[in-house]
């Protein structure tokens, strides 16, 4: 049996604008996604998804033929986006797979909620990525698309800056451990973004909204590593949220949802869903953020790897 892991992600800085070459800020996180390959008698890919309640939320029968996986039985979106991904894999490396040998039984576990926007898309990638020996950018290039940051976080085991360069992918360590991260939080929206909309989105901007952004979002990101207040934070978080809100003619998610709140607010990933991250005393921004229904609230040492 061969197993894989992979963590999940936020995206601390650097939204939309990553695409275009920003530099973004990513941490990678404590939940994440595991994949296990057994060998089996049955000439077939039995395909079983569990979620973080030990639930089976996918289970889906493929077979190889003529050089290629087909999908035979299961839920058929899910199905068909798994036979484009694992042929893809094949495509970057045909000796995985053999017409002899074809009886696998592939099992992934999500340790967390498959809502949350944490990567359940890249760390499958990932996984299957290091499963193929392949290389997971390409992988998700041909697959879902995207920046790649996701990728990144998913292979690191601490916080990292990445950016999109001429030379291909930039990822660095970074020391993102602020003394006052007692003091930051994430808050989970209840709805979960579609990643390719939001992407969709950006790119149909017209480009007079987007002069000058990678530049500042840029320096945002090393003023976000190296700030050394909370009062700073806040700061940093306004003027992200400012700058991007002109951009995607969007409000800032503070002014259309939690205009009383007394601490920041900073929307992660795709504006409108997902996580938010909050800055405040602990019992006020679990009672203030509790009382509109946003249960799901982490600390930032309970998320952050």
């Amino acid at each position: 049996m061969k197993e894989f892991y992979s963590n999940g992600k936020l995206l601390i800085t650097g939204e939309y604008a990553v695409l275009d070459g920003a530099k973004a800020l990513a941490v990678p996180t404590k939940f994440g996604q595991s994949l296990e390959v057994k060998r089996i008698e049955e000439n077939t890919i039995h395909w079983n998804s569990f979620d973080e309640n030990d639930k089976l939320w996918f289970q889906g029968k493929f077979e190889f033929k003529n050089g290629k996986i087909e999908f035979i039985s299961g839920e058929e979106n899910t199905g068909k986006k798994l036979q484009q991904i694992i042929n893809e894999a094949h495509q970057l490396n045909p000796e995985i797979f053999s017409e002899e040998k074809m009886g696998i039984e592939i099992t992934t576990r999500l340790n967390f909620n498959r809502n949350w926007g944490l990567g359940t898309s890249s760390t499958l990638i990932n996984n299957i990525a290091d499963w193929f020996e392949i290389d997971a950018y390409k992988l998700l290039k041909n697959t879902f698309g995207g920046s790649g940051y996701d990728i990144a976080a998913s292979q690191n085991t601490q916080p990292i800056t990445y950016q999109i360069t001429e030379n291909g992918v930039s990822v660095l360590k970074a020391n993102f451990y602020p003394d006052f991260s007692e003091n930051i939080f994430f808050v989970y929206l209840n709805e979960k973004k579609n990643s390719r909309e939001a992407i969709a989105h950006y790119k149909a901007l017209p480009e007079a909204n987007k002069t000058g952004l990678t530049e500042k979002i840029s320096s945002l990101t090393e003023q976000f590593i190296n700030c050394s207040s909370l009062t700073e934070f806040e700061l940093l978080i306004n003027i992200h949220e400012t700058l991007l809100s002109k951009s995607l003619q969007t409000p800032r998610v503070k002014q259309a949802r939690f205009t009383d709140f007394k601490g920041a607010v900073k929307s992660l990933g795709g504006w409108g869903g997902d996580f938010v991250m909050v800055t405040g005393e602990k019992e006020e921004v679990f009672e203030y953020f509790g009382n509109k229904g946003y249960l799901t609230i982490f600390a930032f040492e309970d998320i952050v790897l």
